[in-house]
């Protein structure tokens, strides 16, 4: 029962960062007021790492700043890491 809570809060939160890196690309293409980048960071520092990566592929979007394209993917290694080495726990 936990597990599934676990899951659906990372399906959760990959879909909101993903959503977010759509409208923070739409918003600088039109010029309008933008997502900070400290909370894409923290996104996917919470757990939406796949979000990310698939936003920065999907709408071309943060793939010219260092810390985001060298960040997210480790951030993302890392938790996967960390999910294969406890998941005898969940």
């Amino acid at each position: 029962m936990q597990s599934a809570y676990i899951h659906l809060y990372l399906i959760m939160i990959n879909v909101i960062t993903f959503a977010l890196y759509g409208l923070d690309k739409w918003r600088a293409m039109t010029r309008q007021w933008r997502v900070r980048e400290k909370k894409l960071i923290i996104l996917a520092l919470i757990g939406g790492s796949i979000g990310a990566m698939i936003g920065m592929t999907v709408f071309h979007h943060k793939t010219r700043k260092w810390c985001f394209r060298l960040g997210i993917p480790l951030i993302l290694g890392i938790q996967v890491s960390l999910v294969l080495c406890f998941y005898d726990m969940i």
